[in-house]
């Protein structure tokens, strides 16, 4: 389109210019004329027309030559106008042809760019997808040897579980075999001691006791075998909850469990390294907390283990223990007090279903000999239990006696207790446990 105006525009200024030129000519001739008219008239003049028509001459050459002078400039600046529009032209042309050239150029380098993006993409997606099959493969390969580490583990858990069962059921052929042996000579007869009524048990008798006292204590829980109370120092061992103080510490409640670990080896109980090192030196945790972060160690399940397959052993230990307490219980008894105490214990003891009472509270209380124990100077044991019970005769009296009496005794030592130490919290559960005293234990 640019090209064909500057045409058209160039070819108007030419047909100007030769109409002009034409005219010029024109004109011209007719000036000629008219001085060749004025000559040939002149000839019949004066001398005065005669350089007249000089002087006309002279204009009309003059005329002449600056009319041409005029054409010539007229022809030069069109041509000069022509050439600068040509090269304006040519200006417009290159320009456009560099714009299309660097817009050509661009997109060949947005193309280049946006190839190379691809490319990249393409690259670093093939990397991921290697990556990943390397991490599935490596995934796959860990699963299977985990699996391989986990069948293994099996087995010889397996194989160890077979090897613990068979020691454990030797072990326990020879306990009861002992205990057997030991029964048998405490069934021989004896005289029972004055105030005291004392009897032996059948080995059926004291296991039920044992497996009673079990679910008193413990709920029948083998994780509960090693074990300590919220709000005590100390922490509770067996069946019975035999108190271990940790070493250093003040017994106040009587360190009893270094006593069952003496009797479980006088029959023939073997027991491990760490736990006839610490028969000496003291519980090896000193709270709660320490205990229950050693609950799954494999001490503690050696120690748990053995202590539910002792758990009839220990059952003998408590009825032994009950048994030693009973002569002492009258002689630790002020004088006038005596013959009461003797009396409420035979009637406790030859009633049925007694001796389980007797020896439950023992284990759970404790024996109450020493008088300056407790709170306030008043203690709690079976002796305390004795001395406040109302007089009875063997029957269901002298069991539900005892239960009124060991809730009374309990009852005071809350209230004699520490506020601070809260014993109140434990008060229901202890009545519970009491009142059990009251229903003949049927064996």
């Amino acid at each position: 389109m640019n090209n064909t105006a500057l045409i058209s525009v160039s070819l108007i200024v030419i047909f100007g210019l030769t109409a002009c030129s034409n005219n010029s000519r024109k004109a011209s001739s007719m000036k000629v004329n008219t001085a060749a008219k004025v000559q040939s008239n002149s000839n019949y003049t004066t001398p005065q027309n005669v350089a007249s028509s000089k002087a006309v001459q002279n204009n009309s050459r003059t005329q002449q030559q600056n009319y041409y002078q005029q054409q010539w400039a007229a022809k030069q600046k069109a041509l000069q106008a022509q050439q600068e529009q040509k090269r304006l032209a040519y200006n417009r042309n290159w320009q456009n042809q560099q714009r299309q050239l660097a817009q050509q150029q661009a997109n060949e380098r947005a193309t280049q760019a946006a190839q190379a993006h691809a490319r990249n993409v393409w690259q670093q997606q093939q990397a991921r997808d290697k990556a990943n099959q390397l991490a599935a493969q490596r995934q796959i390969a860990q699963q299977k040897a985990q699996q391989q580490r986990i069948a293994q583990q099996r087995q010889m858990q397996a194989q160890l579980a077979a090897q613990q069962k068979a020691q454990q059921q030797q072990q326990m052929a020879q306990q009861y075999a002992m205990l057997q042996q030991n029964r048998q000579m405490m069934q021989q007869p004896r005289q029972p001691t004055q105030g005291s009524g004392i009897a032996s048990l059948s080995d059926s008798e004291i296991r039920a006791i044992g497996d009673k006292i079990f679910r008193n204590e413990s709920g029948g829980d083998i994780d509960k075998l090693v074990h300590w109370n919220v709000g005590e120092n100390f922490a509770s061992m067996g069946i019975g909850h035999f108190t271990w103080y940790p070493a250093g510490r003040r017994n106040r409640y009587g360190n009893t469990f270094p006593g069952l670990l003496d009797h479980l080896q006088s029959n023939g109980v073997r027991l491990p390294v760490w736990v006839q090192k610490a028969r000496y030196t003291g519980a090896p945790w000193r709270t709660k907390g320490e205990l229950n972060r050693a609950k799954r160690s494999a001490q503690v399940q050696e120690l748990q283990n053995l202590l539910y397959q002792t758990r009839y052993i220990q059952a003998s230990y408590i009825f032994d223990r009950a048994k030693r307490a009973m002569p002492r219980l009258v002689k630790a008894t002020p004088r006038h007090l005596q013959a009461h105490v003797a009396q409420n214990l035979n009637a406790v003891a030859n009633t049925r279903g007694g001796w389980y009472a007797l020896i439950d509270y023992v284990n759970f209380k404790g024996e109450g000999l020493n008088r300056k124990g407790g709170y306030r100077g008043q203690n709690w044991g079976l002796l305390q239990v004795l001395e406040n019970m109302r007089p009875s005769q063997p029957g269901q009296m002298a069991l539900n006696n005892f239960a009124d009496s060991a809730i009374d005794v309990l009852t005071r030592r809350v209230r004699n207790s520490d506020p601070k130490r809260n014993e109140a919290r434990w008060l229901r559960g202890w009545t519970v446990r009491c009142n059990t005293y009251r229903h003949p234990f049927v064996i």
